[in-house]
């Protein structure tokens, strides 16, 4: 412990204005108690208004004259202190993705307090038996039934669970206190972490390793002897069904032969009991989770539980990456080029980046692995950052599945207004016959897109957003970005005409037309609406995997990570939806979303097939993803990233400003588009593609420069330039593209 007079602290306000280190005293009953992380309670501004703030530094000297200098007056108590490397790591996120330093600390806490223990409570006898007999009759006699009850069970029994003794045997604490008085027995109470894995007796059938597996694992793990195991950076890019999870397995077992702790980062959307059952049956009770579902408990328990070395692995979304182990040597990021990795508050980190921090501060090893890594990754895995593997076979032996491109133009040409093209009914009916199964991806969800007017043009819109509203079931229009709900029309509000329809098939939609077009079919829907409550999708995927339905119907969350060894067809419903955003990863998002939907057919013993609906059957995504060529996708998509001096090329920061007054949304964007800086390109302000969200109106601004360090340079002057301004309604974020 540091003992100190002085210490330097962050005040928590999430303001510009307040982002720096304060000084305060420390009071000779906190000196040798307090340390670096803890959360205090501090007076603070002109009225000694108490905030909360987190000790970053212990002095012996302070630079603020001390007669001017306050106290702080407590440590809060049931707080999580910060970890001397989460504050390092914090440090980099606030100077790296602009953000205050009480973000990014509050970021680096996957536990933000603490949370009393479970109590076990168990009765003990602590009579002989012929003793509690007797007293047995004695109560019997007194007509004392609530003791009797307990002392009946004690005759035979040494030990009893306390709550089974309260709820079952209708038993009262005053009881039992009575009984203890009486020395029958004693109440005994075990504090135990909170445990959301339930642990499994099954043993794990270990797969024997491919050559391809194999060499990969005794490459990478052989470098985890290495005095700065820091370099080993590794990409993985391996086919859809080719066995990266058990070389992650082996990995983290190697790892472990060397006392270190490992974690495992999965996008929650593919946190699926099989996935992760695979994990539990290997590593028994020195496996834990850590995701969003959990209680406050739950997450305090499972930090707890690293700290202490009671985990060995930890497993989760990109919160679980500041799960704080002492002694970590391994971090493995699955489906790496996954859009959830990126944060959509501030701080906007990107887990890839902050993941490398750590390992740098921890001295750890680095394995990204996916089917359809970011074009990023790629990029630096080809010159050199990190070391590349590529594993190109399937497990099962099978052949990747047989794709089909059909445009639909042609299908609308020919008469067919349907949902599905002749050739995915054929299919469709073909699989039902064979009783093999089906999935129909869209990445849309709600029974349709866009209401509009055929006769005047109108589209109806979100008052509050900029964006169109969705028809559900039940006569409403949803907006899926501030909730807003209103009834359906039946006539254009602006012209009056009654031809109003919805264009483009929600899932809700594909699933109506199933039904129509196959007798008994059994069908299965998977998207925002259907998965709301806690265990509703893994029911859902439980059910399918049991063959309880021929077909699953869903969006982008059915497409990820999922075995499925009766699945031998995927139909793309929309294949182009995902190219109509305004954004240079569109070719990216949507090569790597077909990709993975296709790869979900054929991967047991069957033959799997894939048919791709699109109008635009020519665009070079849609045709690399049918072929599952990812170098020829990669080539031609980093051509055009070095023409136009995108990522990773160049670099580029978003600058998104908001108001609820649009005139100051633009007067600051102009401003902040005015601050100069060599060797920097700023372009905007530019309105939103969504104008308007929640009643703030959104203008952009683009920051491009060849390295890092000018945007980071940029960036700074932008702040110091909001610490300054009047501002209102304002918000500003940064987002590194």
């Amino acid at each position: 412990m540091l003992v100190g007079k002085f210490a330097n602290v962050v005040i928590d306000i999430s303001h510009e204005k307040v982002d720096r280190l304060f000084g305060y005293i420390i009071p000779e009953t906190l000196r040798d108690k307090l340390e670096v992380g803890d959360l205090v309670e501090v007076p603070f501004g002109k009225y000694n208004a108490k905030k909360e703030a987190y000790v970053i530094e212990i002095t012996d000297t302070s630079d603020y004259p001390e007669d001017k200098m306050k106290e702080i007056i407590d440590i809060v108590p049931n707080a999580v202190s910060v970890e001397k490397d989460a504050i390092l790591l914090a440090y980099y996120i606030k100077d790296t993705y602009g953000s205050t330093m009480i973000q990014a600390l509050k970021t680096v806490l996957p536990a933000k307090k603490i949370v009393k223990p479970r109590q076990n409570k168990k009765i003990v006898r602590k009579l002989g038996r012929d003793e509690i007999q007797s007293l047995y009759g004695e109560c019997i006699r007194k007509k004392q039934s609530a003791k009797a009850r307990v002392l009946k069970e004690l005759v035979n029994e040494t030990i009893i669970p306390y709550d089974i003794v309260v709820s079952k045997l209708n038993v009262s604490p005053q009881t039992l206190m009575s009984l203890t008085r009486d020395g029958a027995l004693t109440v005994e109470i075990e504090e135990v972490y909170r445990n959301p894995v339930t642990n499994t007796n099954d043993e794990d059938n270990k797969l024997i390793l491919s050559d391809e597996q194999q060499d990969i694992v005794d490459t990478i793990s052989s470098t985890f002897d290495e005095d700065d195991p820091s370099k080993g950076k590794f990409l993985i890019h391996g086919i859809t069904g080719s066995g990266k999870t058990e070389v992650y397995i082996r990995l983290i077992e190697e790892a472990i032969k060397r006392n270190k702790q490992c974690i495992m980062l999965i996008p929650e959307i593919s946190l699926s009991y099989q996935t992760l059952m695979r994990f539990y049956k290997r590593f028994k009770d020195r496996v834990s989770v850590i995701n969003s579902s959990l209680s406050q408990g739950e997450k305090y328990d499972q930090c707890q539980r690293a700290l202490n070395g009671d985990i060995d692995v930890i497993i989760g979304p990109r919160s679980a990456l500041f799960t704080p182990f002492k002694n970590l040597g391994l971090v493995i990021i699955d489906e790496e080029h996954d859009g959830s990795y990126i944060s959509e508050s501030t701080p906007k980190y990107h887990t890839n980046e902050v993941a490398l921090k750590l390992c740098e501060i921890k001295g750890a090893s680095i394995v990204l692995g996916s089917a359809t890594p970011s074009v990023d990754t790629y990029f630096r895995a080809k010159s050199g950052e990190y070391r590349l593997f590529n594993m190109t076979k399937r497990l099962t032996g099978g052949e990747l599945p047989r794709v089909s491109i059909v445009d639909l133009k042609e299908e609308l040409k020919e008469g067919n207004k349907s949902i599905f093209s002749r050739a995915l009914i054929e299919k469709i009916d073909e699989k039902l016959k064979k009783k093999e199964q089906i999935m129909l991806f869209l990445n849309r969800r709600g029974y349709a897109g866009f209401i509009s007017c055929r006769a005047c043009g109108n589209v109806i819109k979100c008052p509050h957003c900029d964006v169109s509203l969705s028809r559900h079931y039940g006569g409403k229009l949803i907006c899926h970005y501030c909730g807003y709900e209103t009834k359906d029309v039946n006539t254009c509000p602006t012209c009056g005409s009654k031809y109003i329809s919805s264009f483009k098939a929600g899932t809700e939609q594909i699933e109506e037309a199933l039904k129509k077009t196959f007798k008994d079919i059994k069908v299965l829907r998977m998207d925002a609406d259907t998965t709301k409550t806690k265990d509703s999708y893994e029911k859902i995927l439980s059910a399918f995997k049991n063959n309880e339905a021929d077909v699953l119907v869903g969006t982008q969350m059915i497409v990820k990570g999922h075995d499925f060894p009766n699945v031998t067809l995927v139909g793309v419903i929309a294949a182009d939806l995902s190219l109509n955003e305004a954004d240079f990863r569109t070719g990216e998002r949507t090569f790597q979303l077909l990709t993975q939907a296709v790869g979900r057919a054929g991967r047991g013993e069957k033959e799997g097939e894939a048919i791709i609906q699109t109008y635009r059957p020519d665009h070079y995504s849609i045709i690399h993803a049918s072929n599952q060529d990812y170098l020829g996708f990669y080539n031609e998509e980093i051509s055009y990233r070095m023409l136009m001096d995108y990522p990773p090329c160049g670099k580029l920061l978003h600058v998104l400003i908001q108001s609820k007054d649009e005139r100051r949304a633009l007067g600051l964007a102009t401003a902040l588009m005015k601050r100069k800086t060599e060797g920097v390109r700023v372009i905007g302000p530019a309105i939103d593609s969504i104008s308007k969200i929640n009643d703030f109106y959104r203008y952009n601004l683009y920051v491009k420069a060849g390295n890092e360090d000018r945007i980071i340079e940029y960036r700074k002057v932008m702040e110091d330039f909001l610490k300054t301004a009047p501002l209102k309604s304002e918000i500003v974020t940064f987002d590194f593209q």
